[in-house]
């Protein structure tokens, strides 16, 4: 039985980084009544794991924190299946990732741009939005970077001497040295942009929903699951949810559904957006055949590598579990310390062959050697590089196995596909 009927002008599906983005923008001028549905928890200001820095190990894997998804086996890596943290809680992904900000290379937009009808999305028309959504402290003066936007990014600072010795490397071995990898140079070495403010991790609801809680037209609902998009006439009019056990109804003029490269196109294949024939395979009535719902799926992974350190100078020590409770008061009464960093305070952007116009391969340092789950390296001392490809060619799908929402689809990356993903 459907409790309740709401009305609104707009509903977000999703508030992560997208849907909390747009909460903001779309409550702005006041004219427009916004509901945000969040399927997963409050980010509270109490929990240590979300507004931690260093603690950024400890969501990912947790069902309270992640959505725990996971590929179906890779067939070009012997069978694998590759794990998928995502955000479930407001905020998204940013409240569980590792903070790094990135912009892509300009070039990579010159890309998109190249390409029929998409002419304003070449990096001229995008620079002026990257800048409206950040605050760059550590390039104050640079007119490639913003100054006055709701993410306030920490560079660096990359002090542990590990840092410089790694630049210095860098550098030694023909690669250049940049003090803004997102400025006017992107190839080279230095320190990175995080989205850390004030010792805390600044994820998308604290930019964006924090500022905007006090508006009348805006309301946020967390634990609020959908479970289906109601269609009219090929139109999407509202969406069914369930919240504390009940079963509600919103009707809206506009629906926007931000769940990511996962959830949106389970979504819409749920409400009979997608491929017809897979759809009817499941009982589903299409509404509209279209194929590249959950076509396309594209991703990179990731290597790193972990090295012993003769000199007693890494983070390596703050992972002992008997300092971790002095660790953590420190944190917690002066927002400084090993807690107040993720760590991946330096990195760098290069070309691995002369054949490829821009970088296109990421690196990351960290002055300590830990795994994703937080089982660190068993050496008094210890640091790590990580390496992926920025562009891999493999493309993947997702599909839905069922028309339970709460059933994770099948998810295949096709890793490793190609020539060139597997060169790199």
């Amino acid at each position: 039985m459907t409790e309740t009927t709401q009305n609104f002008d707009i509903v977000i599906v999703g508030g992560g980084s997208a849907g909390s983005a747009l909460a903001n923008r779309l409550t702005a001028d006041g004219t427009r009544s916004v509901l945000v549905l969040e399927a997963g928890r409050k980010d509270s200001w109490w929990d240590l794991f979300v507004q931690m820095p260093a603690a950024l190990m400890f969501p990912a894997g947790h069902k309270a924190y992640d959505w725990i998804y996971q590929s179906d086996p890779e067939p070009f890596m012997d069978g694998r299946r590759v794990k998928h943290a995502r955000g479930k809680l407001l905020g998204g992904s940013s409240s569980i990732n590792g903070m790094i900000f990135q912009r892509g290379n300009p070039l990579d937009y010159e890309r998109w741009g190249a390409d029929p009808g998409m002419e304003s999305w070449d990096f001229a028309h995008c620079l002026p939005y990257f800048k409206r959504l950040e605050t760059a402290t550590g390039s104050p003066e640079d007119p490639m970077r913003g100054h006055d936007g709701p993410l306030v990014m920490r560079r660096g600072p990359a002090k542990n001497p590990l840092f410089e010795a790694f630049f210095s490397s860098a550098a030694e071995a023909g690669y250049a040295r940049t003090n803004d990898v997102y400025g006017h140079r992107q190839e080279g070495f230095g320190p990175f942009d995080s989205n850390i403010n004030n010792g805390r991790r600044l994820n998308a609801a604290r930019a964006y929903i924090d500022p905007a809680r006090t508006r009348p037209n805006l309301t946020v609902l967390t634990r609020a699951f959908v479970t289906g998009v109601k269609m009219e006439n090929k139109r999407a009019t509202g969406v069914s949810y369930t919240r504390r056990g009940k079963a509600h109804q919103v009707n809206a003029g506009e629906v926007i559904l931000c769940g990511g490269a996962f959830n949106t196109p389970q979504l819409l294949q749920l409400a009979g957006i997608g491929e017809a024939e897979h759809l009817r395979s499941l009982g589903i009535t299409p509404v509209a055949d279209l194929p590249g719902v959950g076509a396309n799926l594209q991703d990179h992974l990731e290597v790193y590598v972990q090295h012993g350190c003769p000199q007693p100078v890494s983070e390596q020590p703050s992972l002992d579990l008997w300092r971790m409770p002095f660790i953590g008061a420190q944190w917690m009464l002066t927002r400084t310390g090993p807690a107040a960093t993720n760590h991946f305070e330096g990195g760098g952007f290069a070309r691995s062959n002369q054949d490829v116009a821009y970088p296109n391969l990421m690196f990351h340092f960290l002055p300590l050697a830990v795994r994703y789950d937080g089982k660190k390296a068993e050496t008094p001392h210890g640091f790590q590089l990580h390496v992926g490809p920025m562009y891999s060619d493999s493309r993947g799908s997702l599909k839905i196995r069922s028309t339970d929402p709460r059933q994770h689809p099948s998810i295949l990356f096709n890793y490793l596909s190609t020539e060139q993903d597997r060169r790199e």
